[in-house]
């Protein structure tokens, strides 16, 4: 696809239902994918998949935000927002990679965290600030990939490790262009110009040293081969955990510290 398709174009791409989700990638990518459920402290929230699998012969944990393909799915899902006890799960998961050794890898498709009363009831703020914190000082490797939106503090919470990539026609942004065009022009209608001055797109976020590899998609988006995007995060993911694992926790953490003080 053309690095010259609009903002708004990918966006609408990135939205599509029938763009697949994590669970999608999680059954073509790794072997012997076995899900584990709950935060050991409220529930489970079906919004977070996540688990254990092999990338080849690499044991690794892996954690997504999952979206449905229908009605029923999105409202067992929320949507792809997940609740405080989302991101609790997600980092319990993690904790247990680092104590097993296994690299991690999440899978991030969000237009945010759930805003909901029983949210921030259950402290939002504080699950999000939590996964920054432990995952910034995680002793094992983390790559992060956008497959679809990456929305606010949502996303982020799952996208602070020491690689970040993006599909092509995915999205990464501090607040969706609707709720910018609402907050700053007060007229969420002009929401289409404003995408094309937000720099969300991967090429954008390429460009700002946001993201360090875009992984590329058939014209129309990923669900137009799906296998083939599959392919190129198999193969990318098989070679980059190669190399992280071979640096040092020392090597490892410094240079995760010294890619977010860039910005």
């Amino acid at each position: 696809m053309s690095k010259k398709i609009k903002a708004w174009d990918r966006l609408t791409i990135a939205r599509m239902v029938e763009r697949p989700n994590a669970e999608d990638y999680i059954k073509l990518i790794f072997n012997n994918f076995f899900e584990l459920h709950g935060d050991r402290n409220y529930r489970d929230d079906k919004s977070i998949i996540g688990g254990i699998g092999l990338l080849e012969d690499i044991p690794v944990t892996i954690v997504g935000i999952q979206k449905g393909k229908n009605l029923k799915e999105n409202m067992e899902r929320n949507f792809g927002s997940p609740y405080p006890e989302g991101y609790r799960k997600a980092l319990r998961l993690m904790k247990q990679a680092e104590k097993f050794k296994r690299p991690i890898i999440c899978f991030i498709n969000t237009s945010g965290a759930y805003c909901g009363v029983e949210a921030e009831e259950r402290g939002q703020g504080e699950a999000i600030a939590r996964n920054l914190l432990e995952i910034s000082q995680l002793t094992v490797p983390i790559i992060s990939i956008i497959i679809g939106e990456g929305g606010s503090g949502g996303a982020i919470a799952l996208a602070c490790g020491d690689r970040v990539w993006a599909l092509e026609n995915s999205i990464y942004s501090i607040l969706s262009p609707e709720g910018f065009a609402s907050i700053l022009l007060k007229d969420p209608s002009k929401a289409q110009g404003v995408s094309e001055i937000m720099g969300i797109t991967s090429y954008d976020l390429l460009e700002k040293g946001v993201i360090e590899k875009i992984i590329k998609e058939p014209a129309g988006g990923a669900q137009n081969d799906i296998n083939f995007v599959a392919n190129e995060i198999k193969s990318n993911l098989i070679n980059e955990i190669k190399i992280l694992q071979n640096k040092t926790v020392r090597e490892l953490l410094n240079e995760r510290y010294l890619r977010y003080r860039d910005f």
